[in-house]
């Protein structure tokens, strides 16, 4: 090879190198351009907070393909988060952190990384494929999380980001507002759910029919299109009332005066408060009043007389709460704006002396005005326990004295991973420790409740939970270990403490926490137990409503202490009969439940942490919670615990749990699991002296039959595994249920809690004549039996039309006038013939409709219109609005 071809050779070679130095230079590859990223400062922390918009898609509810098949039963949704920069972001090393309540399967994406990390908290990492982002650049994330999503709540507000010891913040388009009209809280960012097959269904079987305004018109045409007459109606309805021939009046315009015989005015004065609340003061020219007690052994406590004649009232009870009772029915029969009551007699007794409404202010605290503004309504329809649920896997809210940990900790939420000042922001929490989904009561605060429960009739039934859903108590004894260790007092610190701190155990619980159950095996954590109940005690004692009874929860954590070295030992060493770590549950429990029983309180507890007690080994008076899913056979698991002679309190998801929704539609808030639509209608028809008769007229969380078998059943050894109810067993009363995971504001609570509340006290007073009785030989329900008989659905529907018509045409104003937030009902609507025909499920309220989006206009039959229809229900002050529904032409 000569000289000129080398030296030409070399040209080229020289010439492709500076062509390929020209090409990297114009376009740097993406590790260089990674390490033109910087890692964040707090500017571009306070950046990203302020101009990110995260926008949440639902793609499908059935991506079975592409679930991990070890979760979740191998279920799970796809969905879409989009990140859009509104400026640059150019750094690194920064981190999301988010609620999301079903925990993450799996993700598509290449700049950044999503993990579950614990509970309902994940974070979203950018990787080291990480770009950054153009102003107006999107990226989009595609994942699949567990199970379903079929509501637009379930999607979290208050996305953290925060980086290397920077201050985090909250992305402001992650945050929560509040809708002016409806005065309900909605999360902007979630993207609106409108296809049926897609988001609407969980499986291919799934028949939840998803309503228009066509499908409410129909439904709400049984209620007949006059209004019926409620000037006699009390609610709950009585359990015998008769008016005299001459079916007069009394005139109540000059209000009333009191004869209160021997009576306390203490005992009655909230009910006389609640009347003149409602325009029916005391004066001494009114009609006369007058209050008696005559105690009679053979009638349940808070029974009552109630005579209304021309000579004035007269109410005599069994006992104060009797007397009370009565006066609430007068504040019943009274329709405001009508200065005037029938003539009638009324003879009334509770069907169940348990009347109960829960309240979990756990998970996202409800300070004491709500509480005592609830139970001004709880008393108003004859409620008389209120189960106050304190103590939870994401909060703690009563002081302990003796244990400042316990509220200093665990009653506030925000971004402390060490959780040595708060509890880590699950349920979408954010960042601030004053939020309103933080707090606790204090003794004093607690105490005023009593005190008000106690002018209202109403015992408190405190509830801690534990073994399980205890995270909140653990951090914060784990937060005194730390203080104390680090002084140097092993004793102090190793007192109270809660958790084996050499335990490896993994396990989830069923809201995914890795870390929330008591160690059952270690003395400290029964010494925290006594410490609380008997601090618990002293402060019922000394607000003068005495302790009674406490509601242990005796939720478990299956798989927990299993790696325990405490437990191993106890398994191995304990002279208590406890072999196999499967009976540590019930060793609590039982352990527990008798410490109560030794200070003189009686135990309550949910079903599935009774089951496994042995009942010789507890004692003798024991109130049970079921809370089992009637498809899913929830008769059984009742009949097992009534026939032990145990004091069963009906809490029947179905229809008893009140965070689920009202109707099956996206919109509508709420949790699901059991039940797509518990409406106001649902509860009245509950029977519940015979739970598997429902069967005939009810469906499953599908909306397709099922089948209750209530006959005796044996397995292939002969053994009994179900038999009825034993001849004579009832249950002592009825309980709702709020649960409040996703109800962070006060408004969103009374919407989920009225009115179906009113319906509760319906059934947890008033024995329907058109319910199915037991039978106790057993019997086998399903769509195909008839035994609720087409004249006993026809009696309910009537009892239905007149309930209805009560709740619209009076106590949904009464309501109004106490400033509660209850739920307005969805409109039916159809225009047929170019005229817009409306009915609602209430009547007697007030409906509007707009067209083309011009004002509201109030409905006051059929009438011409034209273009877009949309119609809503309004409060009678129309200072208030429900969601609104566009009109489906027929």
């Amino acid at each position: 090879m000569n000289k000129s071809v080398i030296l030409m050779m070399l040209v080229a070679v020289l010439l492709g190198c500076e062509q390929v130095q020209q090409e990297n230079s114009s376009a740097p590859d993406q590790s260089s351009q990674q390490q033109q990223l910087s890692p964040a400062t707090q500017q571009d922390i306070d950046n990203i907070a302020n101009h990110l918009n995260v926008s949440f898609e639902l793609l499908s509810n059935h991506p079975q393909q592409k679930c991990q098949a070890n979760m979740s039963d191998g279920l799970c949704y796809e969905a879409q988060l989009t990140l859009t920069a509104k400026q640059d972001i150019y750094a690194r090393q920064w981190q999301i952190y988010y609620s999301q309540i079903a925990p993450l399967h799996n993700f598509d994406s290449t700049e950044f990384t999503l993990k579950h990390l614990n509970g309902d908290l994940h974070s979203l990492v950018p990787n080291d494929n990480f770009t950054g982002f153009k102003a107006g650049e999107s990226k989009v994330i595609t994942f699949r999380a567990s199970y379903w999503s079929l509501a637009e709540s379930d999607m979290m507000p208050n996305y953290i980001v925060t980086g290397n010891k920077l201050t985090a913040r909250v992305i402001e388009s992650t945050r929560a507002k509040i809708d002016a009209d409806t005065e309900m809280e909605f999360v902007p960012y979630v993207k609106s759910y409108t296809d049926y097959q897609r988001q609407m269904k969980r499986t291919a079987n799934d028949a939840t029919p998803w309503l228009d305004s066509l499908g409410f018109y129909q439904r709400n045409l049984a209620l007949g299109d006059e209004l019926a007459d409620v000037s006699k109606v009390i609610i709950p309805t009585p359990k015998s009332v008769t008016y005299p021939e001459n079916k007069g009046k009394l005139s109540l315009a000059s209000g009333l005066k009191i004869d209160f015989g021997n009576v306390a005015k203490a005992e009655v004065n909230v009910a006389l408060e609640r009347l003149a609340a409602l325009g029916i003061n005391t004066r001494p020219s009114g009609s006369l009043v007058k209050l008696n007690v005559e105690p009679d052994s053979k009638k349940v406590i808070g029974s009552y007389r109630l005579i209304i004649s021309k000579r004035g009232i007269e109410i005599t009870g069994v006992d104060s709460a009797g007397v009370f009772n009565g006066l609430q029915s007068l504040a019943s029969l009274y329709q405001i704006g009508q200065d005037f009551v029938p003539y009638l007699s009324v003879d009334d007794q509770p069907l169940y002396e348990f009347r109960g409404m829960l309240v979990d202010v756990a998970r996202n605290f409800r300070d004491k005005d709500f509480i005592i503004k609830l139970m001004d309504q709880m008393a108003a329809y004859k409620l008389n326990k209120l189960h106050l649920h304190m103590g939870e896997d994401e909060g703690w809210r009563l002081q302990i004295p003796g244990l400042p940990e316990l509220t200093e900790v665990s009653s506030r939420r925000c971004l402390d991973f060490s959780e040595q000042h708060c509890l880590l922001p699950q349920l979408g929490a954010g960042i601030s420790p004053d939020s309103s989904v933080n707090g606790y009561y204090t003794v004093e605060d607690y105490q005023e409740i009593l005190r008000a429960a106690t002018a209202r009739h109403i015992q408190v039934i405190p509830s801690l939970d534990m073994p399980g859903h205890s995270r909140a108590a653990i951090k914060a004894m784990a937060a005194r270990y730390q203080k104390y260790s680090q002084l140097e007092d092993n004793d102090k610190a190793e007192q109270y403490l809660l958790h084996d701190l050499n335990d490896i155990t993994q396990y989830s619980s069923v809201q995914f926490y890795h870390d929330n159950t008591i160690n059952a095996c270690q003395e400290s954590s029964y010494a925290f137990i006594k410490k609380v109940m008997s601090e618990v005690q002293k402060i019922h004692a000394d607000a003068g409503q005495p302790l009674t009874r406490y509601h242990i929860g005796a939720d478990e954590t299956a798989g927990a202490w299993l790696a325990s070295p405490v437990c191993q030992n106890f398994i191995a060493n304990n002279d208590q009969g406890v072999t196999e770590m499967s009976q540590l549950g019930a060793y609590f429990v039982e352990r527990v439940a008798n410490m109560l029983a030794d200070m003189g309180i009686e135990p309550a507890a949910w079903s599935d942490g009774l089951e496994h007690t042995h009942k010789e080994n507890m004692p003798a008076v024991v109130q049970a919670n079921a809370w089992d899913h009637l498809p899913w056979g929830a008769h059984q698991r009742v009949n097992e615990l009534a026939n032990r002679n145990w004091q069963v309190v009906l809490s029947i998801p179905d229809v008893t749990y009140f965070d689920f929704p009202y109707e099956a539609d996206p919109k509508e808030h709420g949790y699901y699991w059991a039940s797509r639509r518990t409406n106001t209608e649902k509860v009245f028809q509950f029977m519940p002296e015979n739970l598997p008769a429902h069967a005939e007229f009810w469906l499953d969380r599908q909306d397709n039959p099922y089948v209750a078998d209530d006959t005796i059943q044996r397995d292939e050894q002969g053994k009994v595994i179900h038999q009825p109810l034993q001849q004579g067993r009832t249950f002592l009363g009825v309980q709702g249920q709020l649960w409040s995971e996703n109800v962070r504001t006060d408004n969103v609570a009374e919407y989920k809690i009225f009115p179906r509340i009113i319906a509760l006290a319906e059934r947890a007073w008033h024995k329907a004549k058109w319910a199915v009785p037991y039978n106790y030989a057993g019997y086998k329900y399903s769509q195909n039996t008839n035994i609720f008989t087409e004249q006993m659905q026809a009696e309910r529907d009537q009892a239905w039309r007149i309930f209805a018509n009560t709740i619209g045409q009076k106590e949904l104003t009464k309501l109004d006038l106490a400033e509660v937030k209850y739920r307005l009902p969805t409109v039916g609507a159809k225009i047929a013939e170019g005229k817009l025909y409306a009915n609602i499920t209430f009547p007697g309220l007030t409906i509007q409709y707009q067209q083309n989006n011009g004002s509201w206009q109030q409905y006051r039959g059929p009438v011409a219109v034209t273009g877009e229809v949309q119609v809503r229900a309004v409060t009678s002050d129309g200072s208030r609005a429900g969601r609104k529904m566009s009109v489906v032409i027929e």
